[in-house]
């Protein structure tokens, strides 16, 4: 039985930790490092650092970001936004990251997936999804951190990236991001019956049961949540606890 991960999101825009609904109307929340630490010694079992406008500005700033934090936490870090060449993931893996999260840069330019995956091996290279539904059955890749749309269907998108060597799928849904209404649970499905890739999911946590849902009713390999923790609603002992009583397969933590 897969042992689910729990994944505490952190979306940066400049030096700031900030949150929006559906990858909208961001508001800042305080220091990501601090938020970070907070998490770690809660006991989350990694963490996935975003900054939101790296592409729409064309860079990336989280490497001074991620040096910082990797003093002081000590679990698998995702960094994603900005990374558009192999020496772009090289630097950010220098600072500290374990894995890399492409999303626009990949649409752009697929082959540098192959790239990054030959380069630093499949295991660090995330595919990162934004998925927008336009009908009853398709769900549309969006980039530039939600606001561009591509004209492609998302499950083709997935099964071209797999053949290119990722080795894990960031799946956010922009319908549901921030909302707290639930996870897009059919869309999860659907993904899981191309590939056996580990999956994220993120967007849409904003109770106990929905955690318990998504990981009951799908076969994800790790859930992603933002919102509920950045705003003290849950907080990640809970959140391990409530699974571990519903006989969930989470790591044990112990404080």
């Amino acid at each position: 039985m897969r042992k689910i991960r729990i994944i505490p999101r952190l979306d940066i825009k400049g030096k700031n930790l900030i949150k929006g609904v559906q990858l909208e109307g961001l508001r800042v929340i305080g220091d990501p490092n601090t938020y970070a630490r907070k998490y770690y010694k809660e006991g989350a079992d990694e963490l996935i650092y975003m900054d939101t406008v790296a592409s729409l500005y064309g860079r990336n700033n989280l490497k001074d970001l991620i040096t910082k934090a990797v003093k002081d936490v000590f679990i698998p870090i995702t960094v994603g936004g900005g990374i558009r060449s192999v020496e772009d993931a090289f630097e950010i893996f220098r600072a500290g990251a374990d894995k890399v999260a492409i999303n626009t840069a990949a649409v752009k330019n697929p082959m540098l997936l192959k790239d990054l995956s030959e380069e630093f091996g499949s295991q660090s290279i995330v595919l990162s999804v934004e998925a927008k539904k336009n009908s009853e059955e398709n769900w549309e890749v969006f980039v530039e951190n939600g606001r561009e749309r591509t004209g492609i269907f998302v499950l083709d998108w997935i099964s071209t990236c797999v053949k290119l060597g990722i080795g894990e799928i960031l799946l956010t849904s922009v319908d549901n991001e921030g909302t707290k209404k639930g996870f897009d649970i059919d869309l999860l499905n659907k993904v899981t019956k191309i590939t056996k890739i580990p999956i994220i999911i993120s967007g849409g946590m904003g109770n106990l049961n929905h955690f318990l849902d998504v990981v009951k009713k799908s076969e994800v390999d790790a859930v992603a949540m933002a919102s509920v923790l950045h705003y003290d609603l849950i907080d990640l002992k809970e959140i391990r606890n409530y699974g571990l009583s519903n006989y969930l397969n989470l790591r044990e933590f112990s404080e």
